[in-house]
């Protein structure tokens, strides 16, 4: 493992995926729990992929959401119920992942639901270029509808705990601690947990970053050189 300052850890994050050699946009997954740092990394990695002169599509799992009238079949603090029912893989595959993969035509479109209207969403659809990057955070990116699908591939990982915490602080506009952590408990954590159980994501990455301390991050490469 190594460790350093956030910046460094950027640094290494870019030369990765400078690393990838493929024909086709460069499809990265930012997985992990909730509340562990995904978004922030993401959006931080797409600033220094900017600053390099690539071309960045950024994306998230929170864009392909089903309604909410579809998502909880199973009652709204079902940990299964967010593990199976939450998300449509089929259309993130159709319009956005393969698209942008080996024999993709790189037209794309990067949202299928609409959080303010909770409803089925059909933006514009965009072109990129082969050099392009797509960064893609979000939870159970390494689930079997879609490990294959990336081309680099990094789990944010945090104790998840420490998630609950991380939670309260950020919701703490519009929900009360109580249902945070009702969610979180019930919901969230049991459903990572049988995540890690079916899926064994970190089986499946190519670096993990340990984020419990989001300023000294350390980082675990498992199968990039010179990370």
């Amino acid at each position: 493992m190594d460790n350093g300052i956030r910046d460094e850890l950027l640094g290494r994050l870019a030369a990765a995926v400078g690393s990838v050699t493929v024909a086709h946009p460069t499809r990265v997954a930012i997985d992990g729990p909730p509340a562990a740092g995904k978004t922030t990394l993401a959006d931080e990695l797409a600033v220094v992929l900017r600053e390099h002169g690539r071309e960045v599509v950024r994306a998230t799992i929170d864009d392909f959401l089903f309604p909410r009238a579809r998502r909880y079949p199973r009652g709204e603090y079902s940990a299964e119920g967010c593990y199976f029912d939450a998300h449509d893989y089929d259309a993130l595959n159709r319009v956005l992942l393969d698209p942008l993969g080996p024999g993709g035509d790189r037209r794309f479109q990067q949202a299928v639901y609409d959080h303010a209207g909770d409803a089925v969403l059909s933006p514009p659809v965009a072109t990129v270029t082969a050099d392009a990057v797509l960064v893609f955070d979000g939870v159970f990116l390494m689930r079997p509808e879609l490990v294959d699908r990336w081309d680099l591939r990094v789990f944010v990982s945090t104790t998840l705990e420490k998630t609950v915490d991380r939670a309260v602080i950020r919701e703490r506009r519009v929900s009360t601690r109580t249902d945070v952590e009702r969610r979180w408990r019930e919901r969230y954590i049991p459903a990572q947990r049988l995540y890690f159980a079916t899926a064994r994501p970190t089986d499946h990455v190519d670096i993990i970053v340990h984020n419990d301390e989001p300023q000294w991050p350390v980082w675990e490469n498992r199968t990039r050189e010179g990370l």
